[in-house]
Formats: C-alpha cells, sequence, structure tokens
C-alpha cells in the first residue's frame, strides 16, 4: 500500500472504532429512533443533490437500507439504551462476519473454509464467555442480557446487508458503492420516523430542537465521517488493493472501540468479557490470515 492509502485505512479504523462514542454521545440527546432518524438525513444530506441515482434496481437499495439502517442501527441504538457499553458493542459487532458466512452458505451457496469454521468455533465460545458473564450475579447498568442480544441482532441485520450488496452487484454491471449507498441511506428515515412517532413518549418528541451543540456534532459525526467518510474510503480502498490487504484493518475497530469505551466513557470490562473479546477477536484473525497460513503450510 502507498502512505496514502495506509493513512487513509487508519482513519477508517479510527472514525468506525470512535464511532461508538458519538452514539452514546447522541443517546444522551435523542431516542434510538430519533438518533436514526436524524443519522441517516445527515448523511443523505447533501451528496443526494449531486449523485445521480446509481443503475441498481430500487428494491436492492430499499432492502440495503432498512437491513443496513434500520435492522443494523435500530439494534444497536436501542442496545446501547438498555444496556451496552460501547466498548463491548465494537467487538460483538464483528460476529456479522460470521452471520454474513452463516447467510451466504444458506442462501448463495457458498462453502465455508476451514479457517471460517475454525473461527465460527473460536466465535461461539467467545458469545459463551459473554453470556457467562451474567450467569449467577445482578446485571450492571453497563450491559444487561437483553442489551447483549440487541447487539448480536444488530450484527445480523449488518450481516443480511452484506448479502443485499453483493447481489446488487451480481445484477447491476455499473454499480456506483458510493452512489448506491448514499441513496440506500433516504429508505430508513421514513421507518425511523414512524418508529418514533409510536413508540417514543410523547414528552420526547421535540427534544432535538433544544439539543446543545455535542449532540448535534455527535449526530454529524455519525452521518458524515462513520457513513460517507468511513464507507467511501473503505470502498476506495477495495477497489485499488485485494481484499486481503485491506480486510485486516478491521481488526483495529474493536481495539480503538474498546480503548475509547474504556477511556472516553469510562466503561468497564469484565473478566468474562475480556476473555469473549480475545475469543472473538481470534475468530476474525483465524478468518483473515487462516487462508493464507494453510497454503503456505
Amino acid at each position: 500500500m502507498s502512505g496514502r492509502d495506509l493513512l487513509a485505512a487508519l482513519v477508517v479504523v479510527v472514525i468506525w472504532g470512535t464511532n461508538f462514542v458519538a452514539m452514546k454521545v447522541g443517546l444522551q440527546y435523542l431516542t434510538p429512533f430519533q438518533l436514526g432518524a436524524a443519522r441517516y438525513l445527515f448523511a443523505v444530506l447533501p451528496l443526494v443533490l449531486f449523485l445521480r441515482r446509481p443503475p441498481v434496481a430500487p428494491k436492492w437499495m430499499l432492502l440495503y437500507g432498512l437491513f443496513q439502517g434500520v435492522g443494523q442501527f435500530g439494534f444497536v441504538f436501542v442496545s446501547l439504551k438498555v444496556g451496552m457499553s460501547g466498548a463491548l458493542a465494537s467487538v460483538l459487532l464483528q460476529t456479522q462476519v460470521f452471520f454474513t458466512a452463516l447467510y451466504g452458505y444458506a442462501l448463495l451457496g457458498e462453502k465455508p473454509g476451514r479457517p471460517l469454521l475454525a473461527g465460527l468455533f473460536l466465535a461461539a465460545l467467545g458469545l459463551v464467555c459473554f453470556g457467562m458473564n451474567y450467569v449467577g450475579r445482578a446485571a450492571d447498568a453497563e450491559t444487561t442480557p437483553l442489551g447483549f442480544a440487541l447487539v448480536l441482532a444488530g450484527a445480523a441485520m449488518w450481516a443480511a446487508s452484506n448479502i443485499v450488496v453483493r447481489r446488487a452487484q451480481q445484477t447491476s454491471p455499473g454499480f456506483d458503492p458510493l452512489a448506491f449507498l448514499v441513496w440506500s441511506c433516504t429508505a430508513p428515515i421514513v421507518p425511523f420516523v414512524l418508529l418514533s412517532l409510536a413508540l417514543d413518549p410523547a414528552a420526547t418528541r421535540w427534544q432535538w430542537t433544544a439539543m446543545p451543540w455535542a449532540g448535534w456534532a455527535a449526530v454529524a459525526y455519525l452521518g458524515w465521517m462513520a457513513t460517507l467518510v468511513g464507507y467511501g474510503l473503505w470502498t476506495t480502498l477495495l477497489k485499488r488493493h485485494p481484499v486481503n490487504k485491506v480486510a485486516p484493518f478491521s481488526l483495529g475497530v474493536p481495539v480503538i472501540g474498546i480503548a475509547a469505551g474504556l477511556v472516553v466513557l469510562g466503561e468497564s470490562v469484565t473478566t468474562w468479557q475480556w476473555a469473549g473479546i480475545a475469543l472473538i477477536v481470534l475468530a476474525l484473525a483465524c478468518v483473515m490470515f487462516g487462508g493464507r497460513l494453510l497454503n503456505r503450510a
């Protein structure tokens, strides 16, 4: 990689790792559904005014927006609100790699190799360790079994959006990732608004009008930096380099996420949770580097 591309990869890792701090800050002032609507409104504007709609069937953009927007971040935002730390969320969301593999096998007939099977086994052990954290003890304020289940549901929705992108690429010769992303971001806005009107307390519906600058900064960070800059740079790197050169950088996201949660948010991690973190990171490393090691062997 050139120095410029290496810097771009590191910028993406830092943006996505600190993304969870912005989520926590935003949820201090907005409900999860309000934050979802605001995130995607910022992600859409102003680029949607300058980018032509990509030559992709509308159903793929709709499905991607619903799975990745309402599904992934709807579950994650609610999870962070009801009982999940930003540090652990940054790790647990990476299980989307394994959900994607399971969906790929069930829906696309993609057979998993030995590194992926080993990674699935290690990830399952990691989830058991996270579950052991709730055995025989009262759940703390930071993490609860419900929060744990919801963030895993978010990872499963992320994986579903990955399958949608693959199908969109296969059926669209002139696929433009950035235009596809921006136009897909229009899909979650109305569902998030409707969910807020239906489920949020009436007293919270207009609280965004009095939101301080910290809340707006968090929303702008989520919409512009984490969504547009992060995914834009990542897509550019995937165009210039093989996946096996770019993908390993994603291992840095949970590292930055954990550090940001501990330092910035003052979160804590239990012994069982550290064990689960270690196993999931090891599982990701097994998937990314296992094939190369087997080939050399």
